[in-house]
């Protein structure tokens, strides 16, 4: 997939467990995991602008887009 999911290195930058974030979020700890591990396969923006405001960072500092994954048609 050419999304690749930041939230383990904001959350290590911000010294806040997976845990605290989910609280504070309002999501269970299993849900933003599925998310930091990459697997998710979507992402409610209410959730995201939730994650943004508590980690005072940009949907960009989360989410990053790569060509290298995508495959040559």
């Amino acid at each position: 997939m050419p999304i690749i999911v930041n939230l383990d290195v904001v959350l290590a930058q911000r010294k806040m467990r997976l845990n605290t974030l989910a609280e504070l979020v309002g999501i269970t700890p299993q849900n933003l995991s599925v998310l930091k591990t990459g697997k998710a396969k979507a992402i409610r923006f209410d959730t995201l602008d939730k994650i943004c405001e508590v980690l005072s960072c940009q949907p960009g500092d989360i989410l990053a887009f790569t060509k290298d994954s995508i495959p040559d048609s």
